[in-house]
């Protein structure tokens, strides 16, 4: 049997394009997009999110790290999170700003905040709206973006 060296590279290189191709819509399934609520001109921008799990798991906890950079000085402030599920508001919860992350922010941080969801969460497209606000009450971003718990996602174990 003689062993053709062409077709074994030529295999070789299809299996690392498909792996390659594959790795690449992984991560893009996982992107997390945001949208500004308003005109998006606010003095903390958001640079993006990172949701653990993707997707989110029923009766696991969920953690959200929102990184944003500020241009002014944050000394104190609050987070206000509310999540609708077919637009209907199905939790609420507002945080000092500074138990989610180091005070005071100036440039780059990150927000985190995590929320261990009940067993019988249903399933679907989940939207999670965060406002921050200044200790002076000012708006100081506000976005909103879509998680999803999956419909055949199973029933996280007990």
């Amino acid at each position: 049997m003689t062993i053709n060296h062409h077709h074994i590279a030529a295999v070789f290189t299809s299996m690392l394009l498909v792996v390659l191709i594959a790795s690449v819509l992984s991560s893009q399934a996982h992107a997390t997009d945001i949208k500004y609520c308003g005109d998006g001109n606010y003095p903390v921008q958001v640079n993006g999110v990172d949701i653990d799990p993707n997707p989110v798991k029923r009766g696991k906890t969920a953690t959200f790290s929102i990184s944003g950079t500020s241009e002014t000085e944050i000394a104190k402030g609050k987070m206000v999170i509310d999540v609708e599920y077919f637009g209907f508001n199905v939790h609420e919860k507002t945080d000092d700003l500074c138990e989610k992350t180091q005070c005071p922010i100036l440039g780059d941080f990150v927000l985190s905040h995590s929320q261990s969801l009940p067993t019988l969460t249903p399933p679907g497209t989940y939207t999670l709206e965060m406002k921050m606000y200044g200790d002076d009450e000012k708006l100081l971003t506000c976005i909103n973006f879509d998680f999803s718990i999956g419909f055949f996602a199973p029933v996280a174990d007990i």
